[in-house]
């Protein structure tokens, strides 16, 4: 079983794949098509702004095959950027093509206007588990996780919907639909809730 974490310049990789390493999993960072063909479980993760992350992962020619890789139901992991990425359209500075793989839209928090919460959300915060992912077996109610972001995505189908966060009101903080799983939290950075689903996401 091998994971590769894609590398197109825009992420702390060293610091997923250590996170790995902790729970006794083996990562390679991974920057080719051919390498993502190999691997058995993709992980895209990624810091940044939306439209510069998706157009250097086509500028890479790597969306492509993240895409072919998906629709082969091979397990993919998004994180942070990673998550946004994945759907139809962002509001980052502009109007922005993400990659279409689920239906909707990452828009800016508004809370900062309404409620005086700072933008980005930084720090901790509690998930609220929608339905039950493979990614979050054996969690507790109420787990604790690390986010830094500015923008939160919005779904078509709420039934695409693991977990919610309240900051302000309640926004989507991790989508799973059949193969693929994305948080928009930094489980490396979420100790050991954290790298139990870095553990889960390895056993699936």
């Amino acid at each position: 079983m091998s994971i590769g974490i894609i590398d197109y310049g825009m992420a702390n990789l060293r610091s997923v794949q250590k996170a790995f390493e902790s729970v006794g999993v083996a990562a390679q960072i991974i920057s080719t098509p051919e390498e993502i063909e190999r691997a058995d479980r993709i992980v895209l993760p990624g810091v940044g702004a939306f439209a510069d992350a998706v157009r250097t992962l086509r500028e890479k020619e790597l969306a492509g095959p993240i895409l072919a890789q998906i629709d082969k139901g091979k397990p993919f992991l998004g994180i942070c950027l990673g998550l946004q990425m994945l759907f139809d359209v962002g509001y980052e500075d502009g109007v922005h093509e993400g990659l279409g793989v689920i239906k909707g839209k990452c828009v800016r928090f508004d809370v900062d206007d309404t409620l005086s919460l700072k933008v980005p959300h930084m720090g901790w915060n509690q998930l609220e588990f929608k339905r039950p992912s493979p990614l979050f077996k054996d969690l507790p109610a109420g787990a604790g996780v690390y986010f830094v972001h500015g923008y939160h995505v919005v779904p078509e189908d709420p039934g695409v919907i693991a977990t919610t966060t309240d900051y302000g009101r309640p926004f989507v903080s991790s989508i799973w639909r059949d193969n693929v799983m994305a948080t928009q939290f930094h489980p490396e950075k979420s100790q050991r809730v954290g790298l139990k689903i870095l553990s889960n996401f390895a056993a699936i």
